[in-house]
């Protein structure tokens, strides 16, 4: 985005039961953003409605719903249907559980339905989490999207694969790495990161960026390297 306003707010209410269904705590809340641009035409906005229901087992249970506004001033594709111009309010129910994150294995789920645009959206998102104490971090997630716009040509499906790894040989010094499977243009985007910090996030970043464009051939593809360097000083 480029010329806007923005605004936004988050209330969170937490609450912690004595004895009721083996709760450990609840988390009510409501959190908003919006998009203005300069003349004040009202481009985005997303207000979410959430409680979670985290269980003294550690598992927890998000119940929640979006309301989610888009003006659209630019027609635009999505895998071969036409969004076309106008504004578009719509909902979408979202619900998420999660088993216990502390334990060295864990699983969760994420289901979206609701509006989309003209037509309507489903996204099913599996995650798998494996984790060696504080050293060693994974997750591997796999996400399903069953898409229906009423202008296009019927319902099409997407799906986006997503695996990260992290290291850390000390609490300052680690290794990141993002891989990401588009199954729609058979693109496969890589991202490694080395990171050697000193404090607040200052210190030295090698990152390397790959992109592989299957449908296209080589001449999308693209591969670069990333190196910053920053320190932080009292200059009193």
């Amino acid at each position: 985005r480029s010329d806007y306003r923005k605004g936004s707010f988050l209330i969170l209410h937490r609450y912690r039961p004595e004895d009721f269904w083996g709760l450990q705590e609840v988390r009510p809340h409501i959190s908003y953003t919006g998009h203005w641009d300069f003349d004040g035409e009202y481009e985005s906005g997303f207000l979410h409605v959430d409680n979670h229901w985290e269980f003294k087992t550690g598992n927890e249970l998000h119940t929640g719903v979006n309301f989610v506004h888009e003006n659209v001033t630019t027609p635009f594709d999505i895998a071969g249907s036409t969004v076309p111009v106008g504004e578009y309010d719509n909902e979408e129910l979202q619900l998420v559980y999660e088993t216990n994150q502390g334990a060295p294995l864990s699983l969760a789920t994420q289901v979206k339905h609701g509006g989309f645009f003209s037509g309507d959206k489903t996204t099913v998102t599996p995650t798998l989490r494996y984790r060696i104490g504080e050293t060693f971090n994974s997750e591997l997630s796999w996400q399903y999207n069953n898409i229906d716009l009423d202008n296009g040509d019927g319902a099409f499906d997407i799906n986006v694969g997503i695996l990260k790894l992290a290291y850390s040989f000390t609490p300052k010094m680690s290794l990141e790495t993002l891989v990401q499977y588009d199954d729609r243009s058979d693109a496969v985007a890589t991202n490694v990161r080395f990171a050697w910090l000193q404090n607040a996030n200052a210190g030295l970043y090698l990152v390397y960026n790959e992109i592989d464009l299957e449908e296209f051939g080589d001449d999308r593809n693209s591969k670069e390297f990333i190196l910053k360097f920053s320190y932080i000083f009292d200059v009193l």
